[in-house]
């Protein structure tokens, strides 16, 4: 691996209060990612590079909800202490933050569905992106398709990912399935050497 080079970034998805322990989702092992991700984001400081993060930024009415005959418990709320960033992730002043799933009635699991992340990485002339997050079966797993849809070159922080795992092995075949879409798998120890 090739260090990191000008036009690349870090892209968080969805490490939000209600997705690590004690949230209202919680993602099993969710808050492992958080101190692999801040060694991802002092290295990305140190190299000068910019940090994205996408947040579920949901109405209390989403469609996505039981309460809205959806698959999920009320999660990230916007405005709420659940949908907020952990303050230990400590995100940089600099962040670039998206929100998505802001749309009562749409599902939105990928960063890109909705939103101006496109449109904000190529006003940065981002070619690379370095992607980890939450949860590996459905927002980085959407995300990470539309980045190689759109022409990114991508690469899966698998050192900061945790599965949802509804189904036993939803997890694997979502990596699985985002190297099959041209993401390779990479892990800290690898872009810091």
């Amino acid at each position: 691996m090739k260090s990191l080079l000008p036009g690349d970034a870090l892209l968080i998805v969805d490490v939000q209060n209600d997705f690590v322990a004690n949230g209202a989702l919680a993602v099993p092992g969710g808050r492992e990612v958080i101190p692999v991700l801040r060694r991802y984001l002092a290295l990305f400081a140190e190299h000068g590079l910019p940090v994205f993060a996408t947040r579920d930024w949901h109405p209390p009415d989403h469609c996505s909800f039981h309460t809205q005959g959806g698959p999920w418990p009320p999660h990230c709320v916007a405005h709420t202490p659940g949908a907020q960033f952990p303050d230990d992730l400590r995100l940089p002043p600099s962040v670039m933050v998206i929100s998505k799933g802001a749309d009562p009635a749409r599902e939105a699991y990928s960063g890109f569905q909705g939103t101006s992340l496109h449109e904000r990485l190529r006003a940065a002339r981002i070619g690379r992106l370095f992607i980890g997050g939450l949860a590996t079966d459905y927002c980085v797993l959407e995300t990470v398709r539309d980045a190689r849809a759109l022409g990114y070159e991508v690469f899966l922080l698998v050192d900061a990912i945790r599965p949802v795992n509804v189904l036993p092995d939803d997890g694997r075949r979502a990596e699985e399935a985002m190297v099959q879409a041209g993401a390779i798998p990479l892990c800290l120890e690898r872009l810091a050497a």
